[in-house]
């Protein structure tokens, strides 16, 4: 590839921009992951975590991507041959439940259409009629990172109290976490799946469990195989701010400063207020280009992506391979059941309003990529105005 001068401008939905703070502490040098220095700043990143997930019960870390924290989740706290209950809002819903099959549970997968979240009425339906509680566990993905589809966790957890069903609620946060506002205690979340390389703004490497003690207790009796995966030596070592074995030292560091970052934004609500503005200028930029988003909710809109439809006859490929080489910007793919329809606009994390919409208006230049590919009529007729997304996206960025 030739050199373009300038930054990269990274607009996907995760691995996000990692804040030049947070590259300083991972550059620091390696210390003695069993030494004073290293027990003080464990002890301080295990406090800071409860607070980015509003809960006072243990979070574990592994040195893994989000997809470790998925099975860490099932592995703890179910038995071969368990009934899970788990919703296909996605691509992301989809490898989960093929995990949970792999592992030698019973996954029941309630189909869906990728265009809306997990729906709290057909789960309680669905646990009303488990009289004898053969499901286990409810896995739900709280912002699917291939969709920009948020599912309603606090309304799922009262669909479950009311079918008065004692299956584990599971939930994953790996796009949503310090992004959108989540509330793992007062939502009654047994299990939160989370990973660093999204709201949390650090590279790939460290996976997250957030457990409640009704979860703890089913570690207790659960008969998966695990071993790097136990919850109990972990938490058991975290007491005392260590690791029962060697950790990402330098990715701590490096959370270190994240959490901190997010208290100087004057608190975590501040921060969900960006993301809100960031995603709503983004959503009027969409419509204004003459496009489709793909959420077809807007109670379910996510404040961590917007997942915009290709017009018909269009590539998303070909847009997307455009748009890096002529304005060195990056937008998410379209994923399996989505390759080549959809692309993703990525606003969370570490992210502000000029970089906002430095990639906003680059694809609505008079070099717009779309319409250099081969022509053929928009989804809603007509050409991209070029004039709207200034007017309506800016509008958002702006109100207060």
């Amino acid at each position: 590839m030739k050199h373009q001068s300038g930054r990269h401008f990274l607009q996907i939905p995760g691995p996000t921009n990692v804040p030049d703070r947070v590259l300083r502490a991972i550059d620091n040098a390696t210390v003695d992951h069993r030494g004073p220095e290293f027990q003080q700043m464990s002890k301080e990143v295990l406090a800071g975590l409860k607070h980015v997930f509003k809960t006072g019960s243990p979070v574990v870390i592994f040195p893994a991507s989000g997809t470790g924290a998925w099975e860490a989740a099932l592995a703890n706290t179910l038995s071969p041959g368990d009934k899970v209950l788990m919703i296909e809002t996605g691509h992301f819903a989809t490898l989960w439940h093929t995990m949970a099959k792999k592992l030698g549970l019973q996954p029941e997968f309630i189909k869906g259409d990728w265009r809306h979240g997990a729906d709290p009425a057909t789960i309680e339906a669905r646990l009303a009629q488990d009289t004898k509680h053969e499901i286990k566990a409810v896995c739900v993905v709280h912002n699917e990172t291939s969709t920009g589809v948020t599912s309603r966790v606090n309304e799922v957890r009262k669909a479950i109290d009311r079918a008065k069903h004692p299956a584990l609620y599971m939930v994953d946060t790996i796009s949503s976490l310090a992004s959108i506002d989540y509330r793992h205690d007062e939502w009654g979340v047994d299990v939160t799946v989370a990973g660093s390389q999204k709201g949390l703004m650090l590279p790939p490497g460290l996976s997250f469990n957030a457990v409640s003690d009704k979860a703890l207790a089913a570690s207790k009796s659960a008969k998966l195989p695990r071993s790097y995966w136990n919850w109990e030596e972990m938490i058991a070592s975290n007491q005392d701010g260590w690791f029962p074995y060697t950790p990402a030292t330098n990715l701590l560091y490096g959370l270190r400063v994240a959490l901190k970052m997010l208290l100087e934004e004057q608190g975590l609500e501040n921060v969900f207020k960006r993301h809100d503005r960031h995603a709503e200028a983004t959503r009027r930029a969409v419509r204004a280009w003459g496009l489709e988003i793909l959420c077809a909710n807007p109670a379910e809109y996510s404040s961590s992506l917007t997942a915009v439809l290709m017009p018909e006859g269009h590539s998303e490929i070909a847009f997307r391979q455009v748009v890096l080489e002529h304005f060195n910007l990056s937008l998410g793919s379209g994923l399996t059941k989505l390759r080549d329809k959809v692309f993703r606009i990525g606003h969370l994390g570490d992210f502000n309003e000029p970089m906002l919409l430095t990639g906003l208006k680059s694809p609505v230049s008079r070099h717009c990529s779309i319409q250099r590919l081969p022509r053929s009529p928009l989804r809603h007729g007509g050409s991209l105005p070029r004039s709207g997304c200034r007017r309506t996206g800016e509008e958002a960025l702006w109100a207060r």
